[in-house]
């Protein structure tokens, strides 16, 4: 079998690889499911080649969702060609021949263009009561001059000059001098985040300690803000010795230093794939389980994060004082803690479009790495990382904690998750995720979710003890072997809701029959109560 030309665009190649493998392997069984058409979908993360044994060639797909499939392929040539073919298919070299640019529904130009108007960031800084008489927009960034990891409209304090924002950026890590991310309307508190400071061991900057007073001068309710360094403090301290660092509090005037002790994303990376091989075992004992579960310290990593947001939710919310948030360089862990902060400071976080802004706010415009963390092209394995996956798990566990409080459900978490992976999105040259999602939001719809319920509860106050943690089982396992497919409790849940509106308009139809008339059906409605039917529920194992 040739191999399939590497020349070629991606979708086309994966089409080609399919039908090539379909043909091949016909009738030959994957361990669960057959190759088919749709190969592209399988998100090949890795190929391993095993040893050939008497029954043929086996290959090893692992994929960027958490699943994995065993092949058996009778013939070793046919084995090292289709080897050869899934490498290079799961390691595109250029942007072009990223899925997302060879993706093309059935939509013109113009609708596409407009799919990115979709989301309004400055409609919902709007919403926030921003611009106002602390924070005003800046142009300084236009045509993203002085930072280029940041969006090019931005948010400083009213009394913030372009000097002192430029000054600023260049005492900041990649330039990403503090910005607003979230304000606060009714403590006027704020969420800012940016990088770490290139201070050393005595390093200084008078324009970086004028923006963090003017940053704390911004709250008038307020005498002094917190710095969150989302960091070890071991970390930091080794990066002075690099010339960067953290704050100096003897140079900055009224600010409160906080670390949380988030790892950096080496650590993140290891942890994931401990627990990853734990869902890989055979004849996983519970004993097993636990060890592994404990011994990649995942959800000990998914709780620092949480931790993160509640300690910045809690000064905004119940202490009225702003925050400044920053790791590294500013776009890993500090749009993790701002993100899960805004989630538990703002109920519209919390609902579908919501969530949808917020992750264009906080990663999309703030300058998230998405192609380096997910490895979406050929490159540097140090730079991959969990990063979103760990935001989309916190979320899950706040979900789980507060089921009525998020309009979400799973499978919306998971679905993001998916076209992350996968690098089914990017501006302007593809289609946008987000209206999509919103056309299907009743698939993504938590029919738990009571928005006076929400409205009324505010800030959300999670339980972080360690008992309160579990495993993702829908995200990692959701695969099981030897398990037929059952309904969720959700889905069940849903089908019961519109069961009851049905029957509720029904009712009503019935009720407006004058006497001797003839009952009219809402369309859609079903003709008559007696042909309603219960929902069908699979009995779990």
């Amino acid at each position: 079998m040739p191999h399939f030309p590497p020349s070629a665009r991606l979708q086309e190649v994966v089409e080609e690889s399919a039908l090539s493998l379909w043909s091949s392997l016909h009738n030959k069984c994957l361990q669960g499911c057959h190759i088919s058409p749709s190969w592209h979908q399988l998100m090949v993360s890795s190929v391993e080649r095993l040893p050939t044994n008497p029954t043929g060639s086996q290959l090893i797909l692992r994929c960027k969702d958490f699943r994995v499939f065993q092949i058996l392929i009778p013939q070793e040539r046919d084995c090292l060609d289709i080897h050869a073919s899934l490498v290079r298919l799961s390691r595109p070299e250029k942007y072009s021949e990223l899925y997302c640019l060879s993706f093309n529904p059935n939509v013109n130009k113009e609708e596409r263009v407009e799919s990115w108007n979709f989301i309004d960031l400055m409609a919902d800084y709007k919403r926030m009561g921003v611009p106002n008489n602390l924070w005003v927009a800046t142009a300084a960034n236009s045509e993203y001059r002085v930072c280029d990891t940041y969006p090019s409209e931005l948010f400083v304090p009213k009394s913030v000059t372009p000097a002192i924002i430029v000054g600023s950026s260049r005492f900041r890590s990649r330039g990403r001098f503090p910005t607003l991310s979230y304000f606060h309307q009714d403590t006027l508190a704020a969420v800012c985040r940016c990088s770490q400071p290139l201070s050393g061991f005595s390093g200084r900057c008078q324009e970086d300690e004028m923006m963090l007073q003017a940053v704390m001068k911004s709250n008038p309710g307020s005498d002094y803000i917190y710095v969150v360094d989302t960091r070890p403090k071991l970390n930091a301290m080794a990066n002075r010795a690099a010339g960067k660092g953290y704050e100096n509090e003897d140079h900055y005037t009224n600010i409160k230093l906080q670390f949380i002790g988030i790892e950096n994303i080496h650590v993140m990376r290891s942890s994931q794939q401990k627990i990853i091989d734990v869902g890989e075992m055979r004849s996983l004992s519970m004993t097993d389980f636990l060890w592994g579960l404990e011994n990649s310290g995942w959800l000990k990593h998914i709780k620092a994060i949480l931790d993160a947001g509640v300690f910045i939710a809690r000064a905004v919310a119940d202490e009225g004082v702003s925050v400044l948030v920053h790791c590294s360089d500013g776009w890993d862990r500090t749009a993790q803690a701002c993100s899960i902060a805004s989630i538990l400071l703002d109920p519209y976080y919390r609902t579908i479009k919501g969530f949808m802004v917020l992750i264009e706010r906080d990663w999309v415009s703030f300058g998230h790495k998405f192609s380096n963390r997910y490895a979406h092209l050929d490159g540097d394995p140090k730079e991959v990382s969990p990063v979103i996956d760990q935001f989309l798990e916190c979320v899950w566990q706040l979900s789980e904690q507060f089921p009525c409080a998020f309009e979400f459900n799973e499978r919306f978490l998971i679905t993001i998750h998916t076209h992350t992976t996968v690098n089914s999105i990017s501006q302007n040259s593809s289609h946008s995720l987000w209206p999509q999602l919103w056309k299907d939001r009743a698939e993504y719809t938590n029919p738990l979710y009571k928005a006076e319920l929400t409205q009324s509860q505010g800030v959300l106050r999670p339980n972080t003890t360690p008992y309160c943690f579990k495993m993702w089982k829908g995200l990692y396992n959701h695969m099981e072997k030897s398990m037929p497919p059952h309904q969720s409790p959700v889905d069940f849940l849903s089908a019961m809701r519109e069961e009851s509106q049905q029957l509720e308009e029904e009712l009503i139809n019935h009720q407006e029959v004058p006497p001797g008339g003839t009952a009219h059906h809402h369309p859609g409605s079903r003709q008559g109560i007696q042909h309603t039917k219960t929902p069908h529920v699979m009995t779990p194992l």
